[in-house]
């Protein structure tokens, strides 16, 4: 009667969806106070101040039929140009306009650049740890979702990386800063990675893709920088989200972008229009394309998710945690004592923390905390954070 595939996934949920709308339901009726929601990727710092007199401006403006009107499918000239010389700017790389698709966020783009790329029986590698929604929009395209284990350090393996590769492989997703991890991919890891699918591209005569996943890349702490995929490697589509650098996550907006360098990027890109014409994904929110068309160069306030990274990484490792330092994002993977990530998550439920177990990110044994709160919140969960290891 049903769309099974579909139906098993709105049956499963997001277990980080389920874990926020929790904490919503506890603070409803216990009070704000009782509840320390870690669960989620919702920016806690205000959008910079150039978005928010922009947003204000276009509210004022009385062409209101222009401002809130529907755009092309493929988004505004003005949007697409803004974002194209951002690129130009900040990585030397000359990315053309016209192989811009604007995205309702970075969720929308992955669904679109997987769809346009995949064909029946192709396969599309992740990089564990990974985003607990790549094997859905994998499967809901007609994929088959590989997952490539880390190493020690949160790194690609690469040697089973190159074991996973088959004549069927697709694409690789790779998302850094990573999330549930924070790790950022050195340039040497890229190039690296760059030299293995181009050899393997060539042995088995196919052309591989990397599909990079690239929400948090402005959200990179000491100094750390985060390679620019398509200057290392030809076939690469990336997929951006200004939820996270703008403080908009709600308003959903983002981009595809495909790399001039890609084979045939000029009919990979119409395939992505129709990719998204199909799943309905036409013309993203305009109020938001026109703020970002006057915003793009806008930067996020790293100071106060810097403060966070070091009070919450400092707070669990004296509470007897161990944790991955994050060199980006704004999550930490914090390991569970006794190797069941399931049982930490609901026991921290139990004390008021909200923690997301890491097996639907494939860090099975670990739980992501996201530490995008204010500040206030974090210092006062240490004393639970301290309880909770205590059970072990």
């Amino acid at each position: 009667m049903f769309n099974k595939f579909m139906f098993d996934v709105g049956r499963e949920g997001s277990v980080i969806r389920e874990l926020n709308d929790f904490g919503k339901q506890r603070a409803k009726s216990l009070g704000k106070d009782y509840v320390f929601d870690f669960s989620i990727g919702d920016p806690c710092v205000p959008a910079p101040h150039k978005v928010q007199k922009t947003i204000a401006a276009l509210a004022e403006d009385p062409d209101t039929i222009s401002i809130h009107g529907y755009t092309s499918a493929h988004g505004l000239d003005e949007t697409r140009e803004a974002v194209s010389r951002g690129i130009q700017r900040r990585f030397d790389f000359r990315l053309p306009s016209e192989l811009i698709y604007m995205t309702c966020g970075a969720s929308a783009a992955l669904a679109i650049s997987i769809n346009a790329l995949c064909e029946s029986g192709d396969e599309f590698i992740l990089c564990a740890p990974y985003f607990t929604e790549y094997p859905v929009y994998v499967k809901a395209a007609g994929g088959t979702p590989i997952s490539v284990p880390f190493t020690q350090n949160f790194d690609i393996d690469l040697d089973a990386m190159e074991a996973a590769i088959t004549p069927r492989t697709k694409a690789v997703i790779v998302n850094s800063p990573n999330n549930p991890s924070g790790k950022i991919y050195s340039q040497t890891l890229i190039e690296k990675l760059s030299a293995l699918l181009e050899r393997k591209s060539e042995q088995l005569k196919t052309h591989i893709y990397i599909i990079s996943d690239e929400p948090y890349r402005e959200l990179a702490y000491d100094g750390a920088t985060v390679p620019y995929i398509p200057l290392y490697y030809a076939n690469t589509v990336v997929c951006y989200s200004y939820s996270k650098t703008l403080s908009l996550p709600g308003e959903r907006i983002g981009y595809v972008a495909v790399s001039p360098k890609a084979y045939m990027c000029r009919e990979l890109f119409c395939a992505i229009q129709g990719a998204g014409r199909a799943l309905g994904y036409v013309c993203a929110p305009a109020l938001a394309q026109r703020v970002v068309a006057k915003c793009e160069d806008a930067a996020p306030d790293l100071a106060a998710y810097a403060q966070n990274r070091k009070l919450m990484y400092d707070g669990l490792i004296a509470a007897g945690f161990e944790c991955a330092p994050p060199d980006g994002a704004f999550y930490i993977l914090m390991k569970a004592p006794d190797g069941d990530s399931k049982a930490l998550s609901l026991r921290a439920r139990d004390l008021g923390l909200l923690i997301v177990p890491g097996d639907d990110f494939a860090a099975k044994g670990y739980c992501r905390v996201a530490y995008c709160v204010d500040k206030g919140r974090i210092l006062r969960s240490l004393p639970l954070f301290k309880t909770l290891r205590e059970y072990y």
